[in-house]
């Protein structure tokens, strides 16, 4: 491929390690039946490997002056389709469903200044996904395993270990990329599962509960649940936490992610619906 200057701006860091790419590569299903979506195929040395097998790639990238090279390169494969697209912005079921009604799976080395929302995207539309395959900046990578106790753990850990099972594949030195980041990389396989890990009633309070118990970290529980404004007295929300079997003077980082479900199901039982609602 002809030569493309990095974009900061974009947060562009070329994979250049062909041992990275393949294994890589080698976590994704590339048979005559997949189907993959690739977020940001830069340069396409990931595209040519998912394509080698027969796999169906269609490859969004943002880049205007990447695009035509990317177009030129891949002409005439027949496999591989590039979408010039913002995957911030795209609707993935619109893009996605009429080219495959089945499941997609997702490659991606992601753009250390949006990984955060892209994954969130992909969490929220991940009934379309089988597998996602993401190289993440490793500090986000480490929230999404982490267990309760340790500082990793987080908004992260909990929304996506509620939907997804989640296995560190290996890390990566900044020396495989162009230009050279400052920090390492990880990849991380992702698998959806069939239902959530624990039975959440009501998603969106559940959500707003794991926020306010992570909004203040050093704080207690109890007051970071005050300061969801709730409309409970002390003594409901006493009562609350006590049915839960939780002390409210913990902080929401010792919190498993069982015992969030029960806390915002139990909150949920004694506040008027409305309430549920930020």
């Amino acid at each position: 491929m002809e030569k493309h200057r990095p974009k900061k701006a974009l947060g562009q860091n070329f994979l250049t390690d062909r041992s990275v790419v393949d294994r890589i590569a080698h976590l994704v299903e590339r048979g005559a039946d997949s189907r993959i979506l690739e977020v940001g195929p830069g340069r396409g040395a990931l595209t040519r490997l998912l394509a080698e097998e027969g796999a169906r790639v269609v490859a969004i990238e943002i880049d205007r002056q990447l695009v035509p090279l990317l177009e030129r390169e891949f002409a005439g494969s027949g496999t591989v389709e590039i979408v010039q697209a913002d995957i911030l912005k795209v609707d993935l079921p619109e893009l996605l469903l009429p080219r495959w009604g089945g499941l997609w799976q997702v490659a991606a080395n992601l753009p250390y200044n949006i990984s955060t929302p892209v994954l969130f995207r992909f969490l929220d539309h991940r009934a379309l996904f089988s597998r996602l395959v993401l190289m993440l900046q490793k500090e986000v990578g480490e929230r999404l395993v982490a267990h309760p106790g340790g500082k990793e753990y987080g908004i992260l850990s909990v929304f996506f270990q509620l939907h997804f099972d989640i296995t560190r594949a290996f890390v990566v030195k900044p020396g495989s990329f162009y230009p050279v980041p400052k920090v390492d990389s990880v990849v991380l396989t992702f698998v959806p599962l069939p239902a959530p890990r624990c039975e959440v009633a009501d998603e969106p309070f559940f959500r707003r509960v794991v926020k306010a118990a992570f909004g203040q970290r050093r704080k207690t529980l109890w007051n970071c649940l005050k300061s969801l404004n709730l409309g409970l007295e002390d003594r409901e929300l006493g009562e609350a936490l006590a049915g839960c079997g939780i002390d409210g003077v913990r902080r929401g980082e010792t919190l498993s992610l069982e015992e969030f479900v029960a806390l915002a199901g139990g909150l949920a039982k004694v506040i008027p619906p409305g309430k549920r609602v930020e």
